[in-house]
């Protein structure tokens, strides 16, 4: 062969190395990512333990099924802006829960509540019972940003759940995770009168455990080195 043609051929063979070996990466990272929805699926549907039990490593609590007991300290929610649900915008409720036995307060994600703004809503409109007995899971707080400053005009509201700055918020500590609640029993809500009605927020549902796109980029990686391969035959035998 001539030495255009022995250039195009280690261009092509380095080629198809380097695509073959992204397509590869892309297999571990598929392989990696079915094995964390595998054990966080078998804590879904494990059965449920009581909140004080939970492994202090919030890597190995979260999607830990949880019963809850406790009272509702609706003067220190927040709200998580900017959720979406079946494409309308809204907000989700986060409320301290005081537990018994201990000074650190978990959060609990009551459920989800619309809003125009996608921001601003009257909470005191979703206060549920002044004391919760209920089951949920367990999810952990972001760990890297990027974080937005707190917003002076809504100090409450948090577009990201940043623990750091949420902290401040409190008269006492709260737990490294939170609980979004799955299952709880209502009663009237304290403080409206007795002709209140308990308005209960939808629940918010666990995230699908989805692959991602791994997969098909590992095809397209693949079919890249196919590519290089094949054209590089193709012009090999008409030259």
């Amino acid at each position: 062969m001539t030495v255009r043609k022995w250039v195009l051929a280690v261009v092509a063979v380095a080629a198809a190395a380097i695509f073959t070996s992204f397509g590869l990466w892309q297999l571990r990272r598929l392989d990696a990512r079915q094995q964390q929805n595998s054990l966080l699926a078998s804590r879904r549907f494990a059965p449920e333990v009581e909140l004080g039990s939970l492994p202090p490593d919030t890597g190995e609590a979260r999607f830990r099924r949880v019963r809850l007991h406790g009272r509702y300290d609706y003067d220190n929610e927040i709200v998580h802006t900017l959720r979406g649900r079946n494409g309308s915008p809204g907000v989700n409720i986060l409320t301290p829960l005081i537990r018994s036995a201990t000074d650190t307060a978990v959060l609990v994600n009551r459920g989800w509540v619309y809003a125009p703004d996608g921001m601003t809503i009257d909470t005191r409109q979703w206060r549920e019972a002044a004391t919760l007995t209920g089951t949920g899971f367990v999810e952990t707080f972001p760990t890297e940003g990027p974080f937005a400053p707190p917003n002076p005009v809504r100090p409450r509201a948090f577009r990201r759940l940043d623990r750091a700055a949420m902290t401040k918020l409190f008269p006492y500590p709260i737990a490294d995770y939170y609980v979004v609640l799955t299952d709880s029993t209502s009663s009237r809500a304290p403080g409206l009168g007795s002709a209140a009605k308990t308005n209960v927020p939808p629940r918010v549902e666990p995230a699908l455990l989805g692959e991602g796109p791994h997969r098909n980029y590992a095809v397209q990686w693949f079919s890249f080195a196919a590519i290089s391969i094949i054209g590089l035959v193709i012009f090999l035998r008409r030259a």
